[in-house]
């Protein structure tokens, strides 16, 4: 695939409206959402949810590297690590005919601020792209996918909405080339409501201000919703796959800036 072909399929990864289902999940991650539901994880279980995903109709390769923020941690020798293993991955993608989605995840587990997951992403993502220009990745063929900055889980204060969508964009505008296609984030442990919200509020406090498309690629904060429907029952499936399509079509509001917690009401309501 040439670069031009490249680039083609990677907008339309970010188009408006438009995001990524990530079902891409360990057995063991599965298994944690599988006892949250109780239900049994199997390969008979794992397989029908899956067909429940993939079959639901109106849904529109990627390898991770993990930071995790602590005392002394990240260190430079982890950061040039996860950096390297990233694009080289990303030029095996491409050099297959391949758009690499590349993903640095700043984990939100432990109690630090968000001034110091400010830092590190920031020097996690100026890593990320010093990486790849030396790996020569066409950065038009590519699509990010990183953590937005936000608070420690545990963290005593937990900064609002407005503030994630402001230092999450400061961080991007100081680190991403305007190259890039666009940028997908993931959820990170969000909650399904959190998530779209801080989307929905960088969209629309930036509109037109940036230069590549901000969308998502979130597994639980799509799923969620999904597996509490299903709960492993067959019967439940219809319901399952209507609440996957309304978080998808939330999602897509908050690429345009067009969410509203209304909306969350409305489908409680109905």
């Amino acid at each position: 695939m040439s670069a031009t072909e490249l680039a083609a399929v990677a907008q339309a990864m970010v188009a408006p409206g438009k995001g990524i289902l990530a079902a891409d999940e360990s057995t063991g991650t599965i298994e944690k959402r599988f006892t949250g539901i109780q239900v049994e994880c199997t390969e008979p279980t794992r397989r029908a949810y899956r067909d429940m995903l993939f079959s639901a109709r109106g849904l529109g390769d990627f390898i991770s590297a993990v930071i995790t923020i602590g005392p002394d941690i990240p260190s430079s020798t982890c950061i040039a690590a996860n950096a390297h293993a990233l694009a080289r991955y990303a030029a095996v993608c491409q050099a297959a005919g391949l758009v690499p989605i590349v993903e640095p995840e700043v984990l939100m587990d432990g109690d630090h601020t968000i001034e110091r997951c400010e830092v590190v992403t920031e020097w996690t993502l100026n890593a990320v792209y010093e990486a790849l220009y030396m790996n020569r990745i066409a950065l038009e063929g590519s699509v990010l996918k990183p953590s937005m900055v936000i608070s420690g889980k545990d963290c005593p204060r937990q900064a609002p909405v407005e503030e994630v969508a402001e230092r999450t964009v400061r961080t991007l505008k100081r680190t991403v080339p305007a190259a890039v296609a666009g940028i997908a984030f993931l959820s990170g442990g969000q909650s399904d409501e959190v998530a779209t919200a801080h989307l929905n509020a960088m969209n629309r406090m930036f509109a037109g201000k940036l230069p590549w498309p901000l969308s998502f690629s979130y597994g639980r904060a799509l799923q969620q919703p999904a597996l509490k429907a299903w709960r492993g029952v067959a019967g439940n499936v219809s319901a399952a796959q209507a609440a996957l399509l309304h978080r998808a079509r939330l999602n897509g509001l908050a690429t345009r800036g067009r969410y509203s917690t209304d909306l969350e009401r409305q489908q409680l309501a109905a």
